[in-house]
C-alpha cells in the first residue's frame, strides 16, 4: 500500500489534478490497524538509529495553511522516544537571520547523527512565500533552487536520511478548516486574518509549490505528495514512507551495535584478567 505520490526530477505537476483524497476503496479500519503496527516498528527503528548513531533523519513538512503539518508531526512523535527527537519551526526571519544567507538559519537546525529532526516549514519558504510576495529579486529566487539542491546533497553525503512531504489539500477543504476554527472554541487560538489574506494567493502558491517540487526532487531525495484531505490517511501515508525509508538500515545498525558490544565485552574481559 503506497500512500504518497513520489515526484520525479523536473516533473511539473498540476496539483489541482491530484486527488487530495485517499485512493478509492481504501478501508479506514485496515489503514488504522496498519498505522498502529508502523508506529511500533518506528519506535524500534528509532532506538537503533539513536544508539548506533550512524545516520541522522530529517523530515521536511510543507503545505498550505491548515494542511495538517502540526497534526502529522504529532502522529509521528507518538511513535518516538523523546530521546534524540525535536521539531524545528521556521517563521518570519529575524533581523539576525536576514543578515545571513537564506540557508544559515536552516543548517543550524539539521540533525546530528542518531537524531531525528522534523521541520515544520523549512528552507523551501524562500522559494514559496518569498516568490509569491516578491520579497527578493527574481534572479536571487531563481538561484535558490540550485542552492537548495546542493544543501540537501551535502546532508545526504553526510549520512542524513532525508524525506520531504507536501501535504496536499483542496482549496475548498482549506476554507472548511478555516471556518471550523471559528466555530470550535478549542481551535479558536489558531485564528488569524493573515490565513485568509494568504488564501487570496492560492493559485500563486500552487504554482510556486509545483515549481519547487519539480526542481528539487532528485531520485535520492524526492518530494512526496501526501493526500491530506483525510487526517487518518495523511498520518498513515507519512508513517509508511518514514518506516520504509528506515527499514533497510535495521540490519546495518544492529550489526554495528553487535560489534560495539563485542568490543566492550572483550575490553571488560581484559580488564578482569588477574594481574601478574
Amino acid at each position: 500500500m503506497s500512500g504518497c505520490r513520489i515526484v520525479r526530477p523536473n516533473e511539473f505537476l498540476e496539483l489541482s489534478d491530484l486527488s487530495p483524497e485517499p485512493p478509492k476503496g481504501t478501508d479506514k479500519d485496515a489503514v488504522e490497524e496498519r498505522r498502529d503496527a508502523l508506529l511500533k516498528e518506528l519506535g524500534e527503528l528509532e532506538d537503533l538509529l539513536f544508539f548506533a548513531s550512524r545516520h541522522s533523519v530529517l523530515l521536511v513538512f510543507q503545505g498550505m495553511d491548515t494542511a495538517g503539518k502540526d497534526g502529522a508531526i504529532r502522529r509521528i512523535l507518538a511513535g518516538l522516544n523523546s530521546l534524540g527527537v525535536r521539531v524545528a519551526g521556521f517563521k518570519r526571519p529575524t533581523e539576525e537571520e536576514l543578515g545571513h544567507d537564506f540557508l544559515w538559519r536552516v543548517h543550524r537546525q539539521t540533525p546530528r547523527r542518531g537524531d531525528i529532526v522534523l521541520f515544520n516549514r523549512s528552507h523551501y519558504e524562500d522559494v514559496l512565500v518569498v516568490r509569491v510576495h516578491g520579497l527578493a529579486p527574481p534572479e536571487a529566487i531563481e538561484g535558490r533552487y540550485g542552492h537548495i539542491n546542493a544543501f540537501e546533497r551535502l546532508l545526504l553525503d553526510n549520512d542524513t536520511i532525508l524525506l520531504k512531504f507536501f501535504l496536499h489539500i483542496s482549496k475548498d477543504e482549506q476554507k472548511r478548516r478555516l471556518l471550523e476554527r471559528e466555530e470550535q472554541p478549542e481551535t479558536a487560538w489558531k485564528l488569524a486574518a493573515a490565513d485568509w489574506k494568504e488564501r487570496e494567493h492560492w493559485d500563486a502558491y500552487q504554482e510556486a509549490y509545483a515549481l519547487a517540487l519539480a526542481r528539487c526532487s532528485p531520485p535520492e531525495a524526492p518530494w512526496r505528495v501526501v493526500p491530506a484531505e483525510k487526517k487518518w490517511y495523511r498520518d498513515f501515508a507519512v508513517l509508511e514512507a518514514l518506516v520504509e525509508a528506515l527499514r533497510p538500515y535495521r540490519q546495518e545498525w544492529n550489526d554495528y551495535l553487535d560489534r560495539t558490544g563485542a568490543r566492550a565485552k572483550a575490553e571488560l574481559a581484559e580488564y578482569r584478567k588477574p594481574k601478574a
